[in-house]
C-alpha cells in the first residue's frame, strides 16, 4: 500500500536522511584504513631500544675501549735481556794481541712498575667503572627519549582521529544547513558560517596528520624497523595514570632547607644515579692518577743480572740503576693531576645538587599530574567511558539537538564542536604528561625505564581513542 506524505513531511524526512547518512559514509574510510593495523606498545620500543640502540651499543663499546686499558695498566713491564761482547777485532781484521775477548751476558728488569702499578690499577679500575655508569646514564637517556617520542606519536593520532571525526561531524551540520536553505527554512548566512568552520577543521585535520606523520618516523628511528613507517600501525596506551614509585616521598619545605652538600638525601635515590656514579668514579680516578704522578718523582728503577766471560772464566753480573732526582721533572704533572682532581670534585658536588633538584622536580611534577589525572579519569559505572570525556559527547550532542529544534543559535553549536575536540586533547594531553612524568622520576631515581616494571594504578585496559 503506497503512502502519500505531505510536503512538509516529505522535508522532515529528507533533513532525518540527511543528518544519519553522511557520519556513516565518512565513518567508512577510517574502519578500512584500521584493518589490519599493527599495534605498537612502549614495552615494544623500550626493548628496541635496549637491544638495538645505536648509541647504546656506542656506549657500550667506549666500556670495552676502556676495559682494555685497564688490562694494560695491570701488565708488567717486560724485562730487558742484552748481549755484548768487548776486545773482538773488526770483521776481517787480526785478533788483539795482549787482550783476552769478554763476552756479556746480561738481564734487567724495571722496578718502577712495582710501586707505581697499584695505582695505575686503580685509575683503571676507576675509569672502568665511570664508563660502565656512563653507558647505565645513556641507556636512561635513550629509553627516556625514546619513551617521549611514543606519546608524541599517541598524542598525534588523538589529534588527527579528533580532527577527522570533527571534519566529519560539521559536514553533517553543513549538509543539514543546506537541506533547509533548499527548502527555504533556513538562512543562507548559517549555511556558509558551517562551510567555513567544516573547512577549517578540514585544514587543521591535515596539519593534524602532517604532525602524526613526522611523530610516526621520528618513532621509527627508535624501533630500528624503517619498513613500518610503510605499514599502518598505531600506539596503545593505558586510559589510567601510571603508579608512582613505591619509594616515592615528596619534599615540601624540607628540601628548602637542606645546606649545598645535600645531607638528607644522598644515600637512598642519588647513589643509585649512574651519573652520579660516574662522576664519583671520575674523582677517584683522578685521585689515582694524582697518586701515580707523585709516584713517578723517581723514575728509570731498575736491577741488572749478568754473566762475564774473560778468558774462560765466569764471572756474574749485578747491579742498580737510581736515577738521580736533582732536578723534579714531575713537579708540573704532579700539579696538573692535582687540578684535575679539585676539578672532578667540583663535578660530583656540581652533580650531585643537580641530580638532586632534577629528582625533586620530577616527584612535585609527578605527583600534582597524578593528582590532576586522577580526578579526570573517573569511569561512569554504568557505561564504564571517561566521565570527563562522556560529558564532553553529551555537550556536543544536546548542542546539535538543541540548534536543530531552533533552541540555540549555530556559534554555539560551533562553540560546542571546538570544546569537545579541546577536551580530548586536553585529556589526552594530561595523561600522557602524567606518564611522561612518572618515567622521568624513575630516571631521576637512577632506575632504567627500559627494564623498569609500568603498572597503572588500576587494572589496566587498553583505550581505543578514536573518537566515536
Amino acid at each position: 500500500m503506497a503512502t502519500h506524505l505531505a510536503p512538509s513531511a516529505r522535508g522532515a524526512l529528507v533533513v532525518i536522511l540527511a543528518l544519519l547518512t553522511p557520519p556513516l559514509r565518512a565513518q567508512a574510510a577510517p574502519a578500512r584504513a584500521t584493518s589490519g593495523t599493527r599495534e605498537v606498545t612502549l614495552r615494544e620500543v623500550l626493548d628496541s631500544v635496549r637491544m638495538r640502540s645505536p648509541l647504546l651499543e656506542a656506549a657500550r663499546a667506549r666500556a670495552r675501549s676502556i676495559g682494555g686499558a685497564r688490562t694494560v695498566a695491570g701488565t708488567f713491564e717486560n724485562p730487558m735481556l742484552s748481549y755484548q761482547v768487548e776486545n773482538a777485532p773488526f770483521p776481517g781484521g787480526r785478533p788483539l794481541a795482549g787482550t783476552a775477548l769478554e763476552q756479556r751476558t746480561m738481564a734487567s728488569l724495571p722496578l718502577a712498575p712495582l710501586y707505581q702499578r697499584s695505582a695505575r690499577v686503580a685509575q683503571a679500575d676507576a675509569s672502568v667503572r665511570a664508563a660502565d655508569a656512563d653507558a647505565r646514564a645513556t641507556s636512561q637517556h635513550v629509553a627516556l627519549d625514546a619513551a617521549r617520542a611514543y606519546y608524541r606519536a599517541a598524542l598525534a593520532e588523538v589529534g588527527a582521529d579528533a580532527a577527522n571525526n570533527l571534519t566529519r561531524w560539521l559536514d553533517s551540520v553543513v549538509t543539514y544547513n543546506r537541506t533547509r536553505v533548499q527548502q527555504g527554512v533556513t538562512a543562507e548566512a548559517d549555511l556558509i558560517r558551517s562551510e567555513l568552520e567544516r573547512d577549517r577543521a578540514l585544514a587543521d585535520a591535515g596539519v593534524q596528520a602532517a604532525e602524526l606523520a613526522r611523530s610516526r618516523v621520528e618513532l621509527s628511528a627508535f624501533l630500528g624497523d624503517p619498513a613500518i613507517v610503510r605499514t599502518m600501525w598505531r600506539t596503545v596506551v593505558d586510559e589510567t595514570p601510571l603508579a608512582l614509585p613505591n619509594a616515592f616521598v615528596v619534599a615540601r619545605v624540607a628540601a628548602a632547607n637542606e645546606s649545598a652538600q645535600g645531607t638528607t638525601r644522598n644515600a637512598a635515590d642519588l647513589d643509585r644515579r649512574p651519573d652520579v656514579t660516574a662522576a664519583r668514579e671520575r674523582l677517584a680516578a683522578a685521585t689515582a692518577g694524582t697518586t701515580l704522578e707523585q709516584r713517578q718523582r723517581l723514575r728509570d728503577l731498575g736491577a741488572m743480572l749478568g754473566v762475564k766471560q774473560t778468558a774462560g772464566t765466569s764471572s756474574m753480573l749485578i747491579g742498580v740503576s737510581v736515577p738521580l732526582p736533582l732536578f723534579d721533572q714531575n713537579r708540573g704533572a704532579i700539579v696538573s693531576a692535582r687540578a684535575m682532581q679539585d676539578a672532578a670534585g667540583f663535578e660530583l658536588l656540581a652533580q650531585q645538587r643537580s641530580a638532586r633538584a632534577e629528582l625533586l622536580g620530577a616527584e612535585e611534577a609527578a605527583r600534582i599530574l597524578t593528582e590532576r589525572v586522577s580526578a579526570l579519569t573517573v569511569h561512569d559505572s554504568a557505561s564504564g567511558a571517561v566521565r570527563y570525556l562522556a560529558r564532553a559527547d553529551e555537550s556536543r550532542a544536546i548542542a546539535l539537538g538543541a540548534y536543530r529544534e531552533g533552541a540555540v543559535p549555530l556559534l554555539q553549536v560551533l562553540d560546542a564542536a571546538r570544546a569537545w575536540g579541546d577536551a580530548r586533547l586536553s585529556f589526552y594531553r594530561a595523561l600522557y604528561a602524567q606518564h611522561e612524568a612518572v618515567l622521568e622520576l624513575i630516571v631521576a631515581r637512577g632506575d632504567d625505564v627500559a627494564t623498569v616494571v609500568l603498572p597503572a594504578t588500576k587494572a589496566p585496559s587498553s583505550i581505543d581513542r578514536r573518537p566515536r
